[in-house]
């Protein structure tokens, strides 16, 4: 995928809304036209052959299991980050991502050092409940999560009572923006279906260690 046409992403940037989503006492907003459908699906089809995608063995209640998607940690040299007691290193950068990079920063209002990307293949592809709270991260985490593909089901419930309390679908191109303290409060899952679904591609933007200063 060549560069993103400057003077185009800057006029979707100056379009762009964020719609705010109630849930108490959480940070929820999204942009659901982020990326236009043609560059979402540019977008989806580079990402799907320039990120090295691996299958990561999850330990979960003392047993590794394969997680059910396929995974990559990018970022920064030194972005290191600690999930289900293994240590990932940061992937360089792919170019697509970097492109996109700034622009997920400037829509958001914060710099990233390191992204996510998962894969799921399928309807039997999922993730369980969890919430974005590794030590890394920091107390109130800004996470930007750009949804590529299939539209999947995306559900909140609260960490005291593990009641769900909300459930978004999240749009091909669009960007879900968690901050304050929505890691706190809150898991969040992407269920698995019986149903045949096309592949959905998910890239959440973090930070790393200490934010630098504003």
């Amino acid at each position: 995928m060549g560069q993103i046409w400057p003077a185009r992403a800057a006029s979707i940037l100056q379009r762009m809304e964020w719609i705010e989503i109630a849930l108490a006492g959480a940070e929820l907003r999204i942009a659901p036209t982020f990326l236009e459908a043609e560059e979402a699906d540019a977008l989806l089809a580079a990402l799907r052959t320039e990120i090295p995608w691996e299958q990561h063995r999850l330990r979960i209640y003392g047993r590794e299991h394969a997680s059910p998607r396929l995974s990559c940690w990018i970022g920064d040299p030194g972005a290191a980050y600690v999930y289900s007691r293994t240590r990932f290193e940061p992937r360089p950068w792919p170019l697509a991502l970097a492109a996109l990079k700034p622009r997920i920063e400037q829509a958001c209002g914060v710099r990233f050092n390191s992204v996510l990307a998962n894969l799921y293949r399928d309807g039997a592809d999922g993730m369980g409940w969890h919430a974005d709270d590794e030590p890394e991260l920091g107390p109130e985490p800004v996470i930007a999560s750009l949804s590529l593909g299939a539209v999947r089901g995306f559900a909140f419930r609260d960490v005291a009572e593990r009641r769900q309390r909300l459930k978004l679908e999240l749009p091909h191109g669009s960007l879900l923006l968690m901050s304050g303290r929505t890691q706190m409060l809150y898991q969040h899952a992407i269920a698995k279906s019986a149903r045949a679904m096309p592949p959905r591609l998910n890239l959440t933007f973090r930070w790393i260690g200490c934010r630098p200063a504003a």
